[in-house]
């Protein structure tokens, strides 16, 4: 069993954050736990890659000297299975709000799906979805948003090297995604939409790996929280 010492001097744990949290929950949950376990007053822990709260998968957790790798473990590429829904959209590309419209999806075949990914294999421009944690101005995208306020969003280069469709069903689309650091999801299913002359979101996200680190290794939150000693008495 590890040590206070051990989480001190540096520990990456592979979490399954369940739906519904928000990363900084997870870390926070995590960081309590060790602090009450070992009788730790203070202990760096921070993730390697935000998930929004309706994904679930992996989360790359490091404690005490190990949060100096977590730039290098965000910069790995990820993978991601999930579903689109094909005929609508929102305005934050998934389920956090409401279909503001709909398309027609009569001319979609299984062929085109199929087809369309290619256009978003290899080096691409993508736009980050307004309701994101980006800052501009010194505020969050979702900031700017939820107050409805329009603002300037830039482009950024990402690359996609596998986008493989694994499920057709009506329109609900499952996929498997590889990418690098910063690609949106959210925007890719947004964009995936358009490209099919229709509309498109977000309705199901799982990170499945970042780098080497995998999720089927993974523990949910209170399942590494059994793994941590009764609470030390100072």
């Amino acid at each position: 069993m590890k040590t206070g010492e051990d989480y001190k001097n540096g520990q990456v744990l592979l979490i399954d954050k369940p739906l519904t949290w928000t990363s900084f929950q997870a870390v926070n949950k995590l960081r309590w736990a060790i602090r009450q376990a070992f009788g730790i007053k203070k202990i760096k822990v921070g993730h390697a890659g935000t998930l929004d709260p309706l994904a679930t998968g992996l989360l790359v957790i490091c404690t005490g000297k190990m949060t100096k790798q977590i730039n290098t473990f965000q910069g790995q590429e990820k993978e991601y299975t999930g579903t689109f829904v094909l005929g609508s959209t929102t305005p934050s590309y998934d389920l956090e709000t409401e279909i503001n419209e709909t398309f027609p999806t009569e001319h979609i075949t299984e062929d085109l799906i199929h087809n369309t990914t290619e256009q978003f294999t290899g080096k691409t421009e993508q736009f980050p979805p307004i309701f994101s944690a980006i800052k501009k101005k010194g505020k969050r995208l979702y900031e700017f948003a939820r107050a409805g306020e329009t603002v300037e969003i830039k482009s950024r280069q990402v690359e996609i090297t596998e986008f493989e469709i694994t499920n057709i069903s009506g329109n609900n689309i499952g996929f498997r995604v590889v990418c690098s650091k910063g690609t949106y999801i959210r925007s890719l299913a947004h964009d995936f939409g358009k490209a099919l002359k229709s509309g498109a979101h977000l309705s199901v996200l799982r990170r499945t790996r970042i780098g080497d680190f995998k999720v089927e290794d993974g523990l949910t939150p209170e399942e590494f929280i059994a793994t941590l000693p009764e609470k030390e008495q100072n």
